[in-house]
């Protein structure tokens, strides 16, 4: 008695396979070969020229063609029913001996790659302690970095559960000044009026940059100390340092695997300026200038976040950066030791923007719950502020005012809220238009004006009186909004290019 190959059952119309010498019920197999083209059980190629018919014995006659009405129509339809089951089961049982094989394979080269790495940390856990070793044996101190060196925070670095005591000093010491000082502030002499800025028009650009695939700046920041000089953040996972004066990139730092979300620039007089990034691969990069070459080098990379950082702040001693994240927290580092000096616990909800004080006490983060949390800097939650109505939406982007008195932050998907600290809760609401998103906002430095940003251009509000004074409709979507030098001008970033407006 022989059996079908695929249904493993005597065949009533046996046929053998040329190619493999398999038996098989020829209606099977002409199924599987009009579906496949192959032989079910070695793969080749196959033909129905290459199927043999078997003389079986004894000869049964076969059944006269039944009507359509008929039982025996009923019992074909249920024979091809069976058929097509049978074909399907013989196909997963060949899937699953394919998939079994390929998971044995993957567990070997698992357990292969385990054995190697395990024999690697054990062989570098020997060479340190054999270098220990021989340099306790000279009288010789562990080599610290080399100066200049990419110093890399891990997540495995110190975590502080409070400031140390010389930073909390620090920062009350720059508390103490700057918000004595800023109390007696006024506008310095020249500084823009508000029918100044009434008659802003676009006066430069600079066009082509960054890479044209993926296209897009995200961040802009201009040099207090230079003017000339600003900073871009781009999709590219560039960040770029131009010179408007002389049209040229002064240089072009990569290191980033994803785009760029923030940058900055760290300026201390009679230290060397440092270039801050942060990006969406969840890392932060400080770059230093170099003097005596005149270029910039890594010197400092942050990886201490699990999520995307989302907020980056230069703290007003220069001595911190400050950087928020999707992972629900913020951390501190030190900018001198390159260091992280404090990180707070993992809040309910993803913080997505951030901003600093500016006398340097207060950290505001927004969330992805249109909350937005005060902190102080210690890491206590000083105060949470709620819009009063509204659908939920993401607080991207915050400002402090440079009063101290005021914070502007998004009050819903399409307006801007004004926020007095003092009594902690929103003064005044700004509607931008139903189809408005804002991006950017931001204060001047006296505190008198304030900008908003967005995929429908940017305007300009004088602050308290709420007038608009200046609407910038020549850029579709600007993504960064900055004033310039004494207000006389405004930066924004949008596509490819840096745009600035001023007086004619």
């Amino acid at each position: 008695m022989v059996f079908c190959a695929i249904s493993g059952e005597p065949p009533q119309d046996p046929v053998v396979s040329t190619k493999s010498g398999h038996i098989y019920e020829r209606r099977l197999i002409a199924k599987y070969i009009s579906e496949n083209g192959t032989d079910p059980i070695t793969g080749d190629k196959l033909e129905d020229s290459d199927l043999i018919e078997l003389k079986a014995s004894p000869k049964t006659a076969p059944p006269r063609p039944p009507a359509h009405t008929s039982l025996p129509t009923l019992l074909h339809t249920l024979q091809n029913e069976y058929d097509a089951v049978v074909l399907e089961l013989f196909s997963l049982r060949q899937k699953y001996n394919s998939v079994r094989q390929e998971l044995s394979y993957a567990l070997y080269s698992q357990d292969a790659a385990t054995r190697v790495v395990a024999r690697l940390i054990r062989e570098r856990d020997a060479a340190r302690e054999a270098l220990a070793n021989v340099q306790a044996s000279m009288g010789v101190e562990p080599s610290a970095p080399a100066e200049g060196a990419d110093v890399e925070m891990t997540e495995g670095g110190p975590t502080e559960e409070n400031l140390p005591a010389a930073v909390v000093a620090k920062i009350e010491e720059t508390h103490a000044t700057l918000s004595a000082a800023r109390k007696k502030r006024k506008p310095p002499t020249g500084y823009t009026t508000a029918a100044e800025v009434k008659t802003y028009t676009a006066k430069h650009t600079i066009p082509s940059l960054h890479s044209a695939s993926p296209a897009g700046i995200n961040s802009l920041s201009v040099s207090r100390l230079n003017p000339s000089q600003f900073l871009t953040g781009g999709n590219d996972k560039i960040v770029q340092l131009y010179d408007r004066s002389t049209d040229k990139v002064l240089a072009t730092l990569k290191g980033h695997s994803k785009k760029i979300n923030h940058v900055a620039f760290r300026e201390r007089e009679g230290e060397n300026t440092l270039l801050l990034s942060a990006g969406a691969d969840k890392i932060a990069k400080v770059w230093s200038h170099d003097s005596t070459s005149g270029e910039y080098a890594p010197s400092h990379t942050v990886r201490t976040h699990k999520g995307e950082i989302t907020g980056l702040a230069v703290h007003p001693t220069s001595t911190l950066a400050v950087y928020s994240s999707l992972d629900k927290t913020y951390s501190i580092h030190d900018l001198t030791t390159f260091t992280q000096v404090f990180r707070s616990p993992v809040l309910d909800e993803p913080f997505t923007s951030l901003a600093v004080h500016p006398d340097g006490t207060l950290i505001a983060i927004g969330t992805s719950a249109s909350t937005i949390q005060i902190f102080d800097i210690r890491g206590t939650i000083a105060a949470t502020l709620t819009p009063s109505e509204g659908t939920p939406f993401t607080v991207n982007t915050l400002a402090f005012s440079e009063n101290g008195y005021h914070m502007l932050a998004p009050g819903s998907s399409s307006s801007v809220s004004i926020w007095d600290l003092r009594k902690t809760k929103s003064t005044h609401s700004i509607p931008l238009g139903e189809n408005f998103k804002v991006n950017k906002v931001t204060y001047d430095q006296s505190a008198q004006f304030l900008g908003v940003s967005g995929n429908h251009g940017a305007k300009v509000f004088a602050h308290k009186s709420w007038e608009e004074l200046l609407r910038i409709e020549e850029g579709s979507d600007i993504a960064e909004l900055v004033f310039g030098e004494q207000g006389k001008e405004i930066w924004a970033a949008t596509g490819r290019e840096v745009k600035i407006w001023g007086s004619a």
